[in-house]
Order: structure tokens, then C-alpha cells, then sequence
């Protein structure tokens, strides 16, 4: 497996599992810890992947509001969204909405 491939893998999984370790990640693809953390380290420049140290709770681990496979706002992106909303009018008024329908998790008209 090359390192682009393992990188995405660990992706797949922090989606799907939201924390691991490195202990972990390290045993399941059968290389070092170093490695690991570095890969972690090249993801986190490029995704929201949050690494914290120590023995208990340490990991990396993923937001809630992040999905590889919708790409969604994050809650202080969509109140703001909503706050600029009250604003606009006519056409811009329309692109806002058309927005917040696309990318917010429980959008609604109103």
C-alpha cells in the first residue's frame, strides 16, 4: 500500500469511526507509529483531523459536522449564513438560500 493510499484509508476510517489512535491505525496498517503521526500530519493540513496527545482521549479524531461525502457547513459558518440572510433581498437573497440548501445539515425555508 503507498502512502497516498494508507493516508486515504485512515481518512475512510476516521469518517467512519470519528477517533482513533495511533496505536491503533498503526497496528491495522502494520507500520510504525511515527509514520502514523506523520500521515496525520499531512491530512491535518488538508482536513479538520484534530490530534490530541496522551494516554487517555488521545487520538486523532474528526468534528461531527465533517463528512467526506457531503461537504457540509459548520455551525458558525451556517448561523452566520443565516444572520447575513436577513440582509438580502431579490437575486442575492436567492443565492444565499440556494447555499444554505446545498451545504446546511437541517436547512429549512422559513
Amino acid at each position: 500500500m503507498s502512502p497516498s493510499e494508507r493516508r486515504s484509508a485512515i481518512l475512510r476510517l476516521l469518517c467512519k469511526r470519528r477517533h482513533e489512535t495511533a496505536t491503533n491505525l498503526a497496528e491495522e496498517f502494520g507500520v510504525s507509529e511515527r509514520t502514523i503521526r506523520a500521515d496525520l500530519v499531512i491530512l491535518s493540513c488538508y482536513y479538520p483531523i484534530q490530534v490530541l496527545r496522551g494516554r487517555y482521549g488521545g487520538g486523532a479524531s474528526l468534528p461531527n459536522w465533517f463528512h467526506m461525502e457531503s461537504k457540509t457547513l459548520s455551525p458558525k459558518q451556517e448561523a452566520l449564513l443565516r444572520k447575513l440572510r436577513g440582509t438580502l433581498d431579490g437575486d442575492d437573497l436567492q443565492v444565499l438560500n440556494s447555499i444554505l440548501a446545498q451545504f446546511a445539515l437541517y436547512w429549512e425555508y422559513r
